[in-house]
């Protein structure tokens, strides 16, 4: 801890339990006076009423220093012995926050509870997301140890998904004082007097402050690269161009690459910044060769560790472009001059429509950043057609500039236009132009609308709280912000979910009131971290006792029932259907289909959805005992269960299906399956092949990504400045060895092994030697014509990946001329299963270890393919 960090907080806590309000005040001037900090006036307003104890609703632009009133409020807990809460909304900026916090307030007194993991969670500030705190106060309710709640990005509350959670700590936490934040919050006269009414606390609102970085509006009618030439070479950059689409984000980036926009020595300083970070195939080389020059990529289908290397690089000044969806800078500090938006309309899941005024303001208030900039700059780009009509109106006038009678030249250029087409705006869009541009830059954010929701994870949540939980659920819906008849529907609702869990054997209800009030508990037999984290989390809970543990397959259906419970990634089950179609296409022309039959048969190709039938029945059951459930949608599908059976890792996946733009969405969707399996599936129920699949997805997930390790549980407040290292680090935290876990690595290498399998079996010689590398489509295909000479065909069913059909050897002798990265190796046999039952001919290779280590994946390279005699093989 730093001298000034102790001297402060030591300030604080020598101020006596009950300190005034004006010995708070001074402190905390004292401490930014000695920073070389003066506040602005809304910031000391704030602060005042802060210090005397009230609720603050800190309404401010961008920039104007709410983190500055944010610390504040955590000194004067700290001073009153209180425990203080920041939340916001996602993992990023709490850590940034985190950080932050420990520089002033000192390691010891600063803690962050991500959800996986928790560091110094005794401490008397906490930094979290919303949902923590929001879980939290479900099962805590007004006995929780709460002080003060700083909630970052308030707007939030209005969020259709995600707004519960910045509702559920006003409605349980009476006992906390409030400071809410956000530039966009419209009207809050309704939320002041609830606030005020719950917690019985006063109110101040601070909002009249003026930005401190000036913000000037533009609407342009230049085409898109040239504005952003004109903003480079202005000294307008660094631009963040706004895209609602992120197939369209990553076409301009690409679209821009020819444009310099970086200077040879930026691009040299990008170069060495980003040495060492380790860009795998798929997106990461387009990301790789944008990046050297200067221009970046962020949008929600990117994996994590490239969003996170772009926001490290726009950090550190090294981009001048980035090109994105609505992702970036959600309080996060990035510096960004100027806002482009190439749209001022957006599809949002159900319709298309020109933004909302909190949108537009929260997206355009990003431009410029205090200590970075003196003016900020949003730039609304014209419709793509209307841009187009422009420059050929300009080019028609310019050609007609030396005739000197106007009348003439304009009859002279309506003529020449005759005979061109003007450009129309595609089917199905919603107009705008610089009417709709100047009544959204005058119109102020709407008031925020309640977004309250009863989930089986909210209700679990209140159950595990002392007390009639009943009671609670009741109390707890009659509170919330929505209208008498939206509460209705909630409560019907939470009746509806606790009869579920009832029914389903997750909670039953006590003989009596335990010793602390509770009704009910949760059921004994379930594994302890159980949790419901899908709506149908219940349904797939009471199918999984239709399925026989004697299967050969049991483990996989057990697999596609938690699938069939998941949000659809809809990126990768199109790139599904995709597939499907090509393959079918392809197999009905060999067939001789007519192109008419071919189309009609190809209107029912559809992505892999393994025990529909069966999920289907047994959900409409279900479904006419939980009528809630009406609105929500069974999905049968095949995405974890397809790569395992295909044998892939996440890169060949990622290949077969064409999800290079998507991985981001197909690693969130394994992400979310692992928690279901892990956090759904009883233990009882995990035979020895299932946890093996589970054991294989988790580590596939680390080892595509490690940015989402959660390695901070190991971590106490004296490893603060290793954790640091690793937060301020361009690159996400190295996995843990992938062949250290010689088991789940086993697995993998069979998994490659019998990918070769499936190739092989439908003589597919030239993707085989693609993968192998040292064997030639040739090799192959003589390897081909050599096993069908002596078979009729080829097992590449479930029974021929047998462990029995997969040989390892860890010899240390490695065949010529095979060259290895380092010293470890395996020599593996993978047996060819023919019909006749011969078992003679097989895929012969060497794995290198080190190199699969590097890599993430298992590195193998083909030696031979027949009989034992061909080759090489294993001993």
């Amino acid at each position: 801890m730093s001298s000034a960090t102790s001297s402060f907080t030591d300030t604080l806590t020598s101020l006596g339990s009950s300190p005034e309000p004006d010995a708070v005040f001074g402190a905390f001037t004292d401490w930014t006076t000695s920073r070389g900090i003066t506040l602005y006036p809304a910031q000391e307003e704030a602060v005042m009423e802060l210090v005397q104890g009230h609720n603050v609703i800190l309404a401010t632009p961008t920039g104007s220093g709410k983190s500055m009133v944010a610390l504040a409020a955590h000194a004067d807990a700290l001073a009153h012995g209180a425990v203080s809460y920041y939340t916001a909304p996602i993992k990023a900026l709490v850590s940034e926050k985190f950080f932050a916090l420990v520089d002033v307030f000192g390691a010891e007194n600063v803690g962050m509870v991500t959800g996986d993991s928790t560091v110094n969670g005794d401490a008397p500030i906490i930094c979290c997301t919303a949902e923590i705190l929001a879980n939290r106060a479900l099962r805590e309710g007004s006995g929780m140890e709460i002080g003060t709640v700083v909630m970052d990005e308030f707007h939030y509350y209005a969020d259709p998904s995600r707004g519960w959670a910045w509702q559920v700590p006003l409605l349980e936490l009476p006992q906390a004082r409030f400071l809410l934040m956000s530039a966009t919050l419209g009207d809050t006269s309704r939320l002041e007097a609830d606030l005020n009414e719950r917690t019985g606390r006063e109110v101040a609102v601070v909002a009249h402050a003026e930005r401190p970085i000036p913000l000037s509006f533009e609407y342009s009618e230049t085409p898109l690269q040239e504005k952003v030439e004109e903003l480079v070479a202005t000294h307008q950059a660094p631009v963040y161009i706004v895209h609602f689409s992120q197939l369209d984000a990553v076409e301009t980036a690409q679209g821009l690459a020819s444009v310099s926009v970086a200077s040879k020595e930026e691009k040299e300083a990008i170069a060495a910044r980003i040495a060492g970070f380790r860009f795998s195939a798929g997106f990461g080389k387009t990301l790789n060769r944008l990046v050297r020059n200067g221009i970046g990529v962020h949008h929600a289908g990117m994996l994590p560790k490239y969003r996170r290397l772009v926001e490290k690089l726009a950090q550190d000044g090294l981009l001048k472009v980035i090109c994105g969806t609505d992702t970036l800078g959600v309080g996060i500090n990035v510096p960004i001059r100027t806002v482009l938006l190439t749209a001022l309309s957006k599809f949002d899941g159900e319709r298309t429509r020109i933004l909302q005024a909190r949108e537009f303001h929260q997206i355009a208030g990003r431009a410029g950043r205090a200590g970075f900039d003196t003016q900020g700059y949003a730039v609304v780009q014209a419709p793509e057609h209307v841009i187009e009509n422009r420059a050929a109106e300009r080019k028609a006038a310019a050609r007609f500039a030396n005739v000197k009678d106007e009348a003439e030249r304009a009859k002279r250029m309506k003529q020449s236009m005759k005979g061109s087409k003007k450009k129309t705006p595609p089917a199905g869009f919603v107009s705008w132009g610089p009417a709709t541009f100047e009544k959204l830059v005058a119109a102020e954010p709407e008031p925020l609308v309640s977004r309250m929701q009863i989930t089986h994870s909210m209700l679990l949540n209140i159950l595990d709280r002392p007390g009639d939980p009943v009671l609670a659920v009741r109390r707890l819906l009659r509170s919330t912000h929505e209208t008498p008849a939206r509460q209705a529907i909630l409560m019907r609702r939470a009746i509806g979910i606790f009869r579920e869990l009832l029914a389903t054997g997750v909670v039953e209800r006590l003989p009596e009131p335990d010793a602390e009030g509770r009704t009910v508990d949760l059921t004994v037999d379930l594994q302890p971290d159980f949790a419901l984290n899908q709506p149908l989390s219940p349904f797939a809970l009471a199918t999984l006792d239709l399925l026989d543990p004697a299967d050969p397959n049991h483990a996989l259906d057990v697999v596609s029932v938690i699938e069939a419970t998941l949000d659809p990634p809809r990126q990768v089950l199109t790139g599904q259907v995709k597939r499907a179609k090509t393959e079918a296409v392809a197999a009905m022309k060999a067939e001789g289909m007519e192109y008419t039959e071919r189309m009609r048969a190809l209107d029912e190709v559809t992505y892999p959805m393994p025990l529909a039938e069966l999920l289907e029945q047994q959900f409409e059951t279900y479904r006419a005992g939980a009528p809630w459930l009406a609105e929500f949608e069974l999905t049968p599908k095949s995405v974890v269960r397809d790569m395992f059976e295909r044998a892939m890792g996440f890169g060949d996946y990622v290949q077969f299906y064409g999800l290079a733009r998507s991985e981001g969405v197909l690693l969130r969707y394994l992400t979310d399956a692992v928690k279901a399996l892990r956090h759904t599936v009883p233990q009882e129920a995990r035979t020895d092949e299932l946890q093996i699949m589970l054991d294989w997805l988790d580590e596939t997930v680390k080892q595509t990504d490690s940015s989402l390790l959660e390695e901070w549980e190991d971590l106490v407040a004296g490893d603060i400045d290793e954790l640091r290292k690793d937060h301020e680090s361009i690159a996400p935290p190295t996995p843990p060895r992938l062949t250290d876990n010689e088991q789940i690595f086993g697995v993998m290498v069979r998994n490659a092994m019998f990918h070769r399998v499936r190739l092989f079996g439908d003589e597919q010689d030239h993707a085989l030697a693609e993968l192998s590398g040292d064997l030639s489509a040739d090799d192959w295909a003589d390897a081909l014509d050599d096993f069908f000479e002596d078979h009729e065909d080829i097992d590449d069913g479930p029974a021929a990946r047998g462990p029995q059909y997969f040989l390892v050897d860890r010899s240390p002798e490695v065949p010529s001329p095979v060259e290895l990265t380092g010293s470890r190796w395996w020599g593996v046999r993978q047996v060819l299963v023919d019909r006749d039952g011969d078992l003679d001919h097989g895929i012969n290779a060497v794995v290198d270890l080190d190199a699969s280590d590097e890599a993430a994946g298992p590195v193998i390279t083909v030696v031979s393919v027949g009989r034992p005699e061909s080759g090489w093989q294993t001993r």
